[in-house]
């Protein structure tokens, strides 16, 4: 079974908790962040196409986490737009042109901020419920 995530976000305030930035996970941002999260991390290993980008995510979670491309080119497009991610078209033989996406500067330190916070996220979750008896 594979989990279809549809939509996360994060940030740089991880010395205050009190101050939200944009990378910061809350319950109110979950999927979007996550997104983000998967998509940049995944782009952290070296640039790809859509299509690659949604099969390495596959295959990181063991099929966990998977995108539908009527998610994922959304998703794709806004970090492109926010200028986290850069995208360059290419010829590739007889399948026309692709289209593969890496990481700015920028991308590449947001990226490290959302594994921050989520690991902040997840370690406050896991302290909030327990981790069993």
């Amino acid at each position: 079974m594979i989990y279809y995530v549809e939509g996360l976000n994060m940030g740089d305030s991880l010395a205050n908790p009190d101050i939200m930035s944009k990378a910061d996970v809350t319950t109110k941002n979950l999927t979007k962040s996550c997104n983000e999260a998967l998509i940049l991390i995944s782009l952290a290993a070296g640039p790809r196409h859509g299509y690659q980008l949604a099969l390495d995510i596959e295959e990181r979670s063991n099929r966990f986490f998977g995108f539908k491309h009527g998610t994922l080119y959304p998703i794709l497009h806004k970090l492109e737009k926010e200028g986290l991610i850069k995208g360059v078209w290419s010829e590739e033989g007889p399948r026309g042109k692709r289209k593969s996406y890496a990481l700015t500067n920028r991308g590449s330190r947001y990226a490290l901020e959302q594994r921050e916070s989520w690991r902040v996220f997840l370690g406050r979750f896991i302290a909030t419920i327990g981790e069993g008896d």
